[in-house]
């Protein structure tokens, strides 16, 4: 399985059980430790993987680290958890500013198993940053960032390639937060730039205030256009392929074959049915039968694809991503159908949303 589809199943499982874990220790080993383990570090070898490691800190003797992962017996990541539910905030990074100049380890990581915040020393060597240069929600996490998070897997740790990226990313970031806090608000400043452009006159209180309204106005418009303009070219090259691999379906299916609908693939459908009744009026969830693959669909549109179950000696249920690239998922009895909920919410919700 490829790093991708792996971080795409650990969302899963962070999904099915995030709202079961009460405490840290739970966190760390239903979410913490299978996000090591994706990493390709051995969560049970001590000289991969080092729980609790002490750090002696001034006149505090025996401070722990919750995790730290080792390279050549020295640490290079330090791992700071907290339970699932509790806000990351300062006061939680301030065990990590005391930690980070005690050992020799350049990267640290503060994380409830759901968000993960990872901190350097950019700005002054051996002090660790107050800001991350790299942080993501497991839950809401998109392909460039998993490419980042790749370059930590122990398959392609490289301290200088991560370095040499790590401010980019740090400032690239930063600017999206100011991106769009002035998309959601124009500050005075950002409403000046633009103004100045196009109002030949004097920028008073007066015009600031209008073109305040008009700056808004302007960037909501200009960011709908875009996104139409890309759904409907998304919509036309799916429609196509959808055409073409119907064509070529019926032009490989010999004459005397017919798709036969078995009690299996009827069950598993009322089941996803079912699921789908919370949310939904049960007439739109239909299913189209094809050779390789039984299709449950949304409206009876081929382009609004829910999930593909594939019932035979083998179960599975997959499910697409934003590039139309199927993920799938092993089911040993049709009841686990019940596991995926979330993501067959998803899937609805995502679709009437481009509605």
């Amino acid at each position: 399985m490829e790093f991708k589809d792996q971080i795409k199943a650990l969302t899963t499982r962070v999904l099915n059980m995030k709202d079961q874990l009460s405490t840290e220790e739970a966190t760390k080993n239903a979410l913490i430790m299978p996000f090591i383990r994706e990493l390709g570090y051995d969560v049970f070898n001590p000289n991969e993987v080092t729980p609790e490691l002490t750090a002696d800190i001034g006149m505090k003797q025996g401070e722990k680290i919750d995790y730290a992962i080792m390279q050549n017996g020295e640490p290079i990541i330090l791992i700071e958890c907290k339970w699932s539910g509790a806000t990351l905030n300062i006061h939680n990074e301030s065990q990590l500013f005391r930690y980070f100049h005690t050992t020799k380890a350049k990267f640290a990581i503060l994380t409830n198993g759901i968000e993960y915040k990872f901190y350097t020393d950019l700005l002054e060597p051996n002090k660790m940053d107050e800001k991350p240069f790299f942080a993501f929600n497991i839950l809401d996490i998109k392909d460039n960032q998993i490419e980042e998070l790749k370059k930590f897997h122990k398959a392609h740790y490289d301290f200088n390639n991560i370095v040499n990226t790590a401010s980019e990313l740090k400032y690239t970031n930063e600017l999206k937060v100011l991106l769009n806090n002035d998309f959601a608000n124009p500050s005075p400043d950002f409403v000046k730039y633009f103004a100045k452009k196009v109002y030949p006159s004097v920028i008073t209180a007066k015009v600031l205030e209008q073109f305040t309204a008009l700056v808004k106005k302007s960037i909501h418009q200009n960011i709908n256009d875009m996104i139409n303009d890309r759904l409907k070219a998304a919509l036309s090259k799916e429609d196509e392929e959808a055409k073409k691999q119907e064509a070529l379906e019926i032009a490989n299916k010999p004459e005397e074959s017919k798709v036969v609908t078995t009690d299996e693939e009827l069950e598993a459908f009322m089941i996803v049915k079912t699921i789908l009744r919370q949310k939904i009026k049960a007439d739109r969830v239909t299913h189209r039968d094809a050779q390789s693959y039984f299709a449950i669909l949304l409206d009876d549109n081929n382009r609004k694809t829910i999930c593909r179950l594939y019932i035979g000696a083998k179960k599975q249920i997959g499910f697409l991503d934003e590039q139309k690239k199927e993920n799938k998922f092993e089911l040993n009895i049709l009841d686990d159908i019940f596991n995926h909920s979330e993501m067959l919410f998803k899937a609805v919700e995502s679709y009437d949303k481009m509605s």
